[in-house]
């Protein structure tokens, strides 16, 4: 339940979302198994439990939970590959001819639909929290275009999706190079020790540190040198960890003991309780870090209002 990695949206207009309404859109793009002939199905499942009267929204006071799973075969180009030569070389043997480029996309996709039935499948899933109040909405994950998957799915369940990745008024890597060089991040933040260094050339080289004194001579003269920070590990409040990147991509997002424990206790016995529990502690959480992350990296660059 805790989320792992954050891409977070800011909708650009206010969007009316209840989490019944909401539901009952998710319907028409219900997760579906893979069929024999498919090479991957997607859509909206149950975030928490299982069976068919799971609900696809689980709401917690102001927040929304929904989850897109995936189910895809496996199927290695190698061996698509070395099938499609192996029948090409037949042709060309047995009739003394050359298979040219359309009769080879035919081909290949013949064998990818005779293959498709024995590939394993692999299923995955994204959960994505909605904040109506806040005019936010943040995916589990650290890749955009898994993200955007989940996105355009939600976009064409519910008709509209006025929503942008998030930005802020200063460049996330100026201000991330100048707490390095600087030894000292904004109030409730503090640098831990893990940082990656660019040069600004289109050329330059790249440098990774983890677990390393950031203070030390050798990361200050790299600094010097006119490399900035794309990747910075930090601590916010004690109640967070998590590396941040010049894209405003939140990545290795950690929560302290301290609230897992507490929602454990919250939700008592009851697994789904638990899960209920985590997702209401971790949303607050995260919304109260969000807020002072923006502000500390200079103020969020804000959506003009539509007239």
């Amino acid at each position: 339940m805790w989320f792992r990695n954050l891409l977070v949206y800011r909708f650009t207009q206010d969007i009316n979302l209840d989490a019944e309404h909401l539901a009952k859109a998710l319907t028409a793009k219900a997760a579906k198994p893979c069929a024999s002939g498919e090479l991957f199905s997607y859509g909206f499942s149950a975030p928490l439990g299982k069976g068919a009267d799971a609900p696809l929204v689980h709401a917690s006071g102001d927040f929304l939970l929904i989850a897109a799973s995936k189910e895809e075969r496996l199927l290695p180009g190698a061996v698509v590959k070395d099938a499609l030569k192996e029948k090409i070389e037949e042709i060309e043997s047995a009739q003394m001819r050359k298979v040219y480029r359309k009769e080879r996309e035919q081909m290949q996709d013949e064998i990818v639909q005779s293959l498709l039935p024995r590939a394993f499948i692999r299923r995955s899933q994204t959960l994505a929290a909605i904040a109506p109040k806040l005019g936010l909405l943040l995916v589990n994950g650290a890749s955009a275009n898994r993200a955007e998957e989940l996105l355009t799915t939600l976009r064409e369940a519910i008709g509209s999706l006025p929503l942008r990745p998030v930005s802020v008024k200063i460049a996330p890597s100026a201000t991330l190079t100048d707490w390095l060089k600087n030894q000292k991040a904004a109030d409730g933040f503090v640098l831990q020790g893990d940082c990656e260094l660019r040069d600004t050339h289109e050329d330059g080289g790249i440098v990774r540190c983890q677990r390393q004194d950031l203070a030390s001579e050798e990361i200050q003269l790299h600094l010097a040198s006119g490399k900035i920070v794309t990747q910075l590990a930090l601590d916010w409040q004690e109640k967070i960890t998590f590396v941040l990147d010049d894209k405003l991509v939140i990545k290795r997002l950690r929560f302290a003991d301290l609230l897992t424990e507490q929602a454990a206790t919250d939700g008592g016995d009851d697994a789904l309780a638990e899960q209920d529990a985590s997702f209401t502690l971790m949303m607050l959480t995260l919304s109260e870090f969000l807020s002072a992350l923006f502000e500390a990296l200079g103020g969020e660059e804000l959506p003009e209002p539509r007239r």
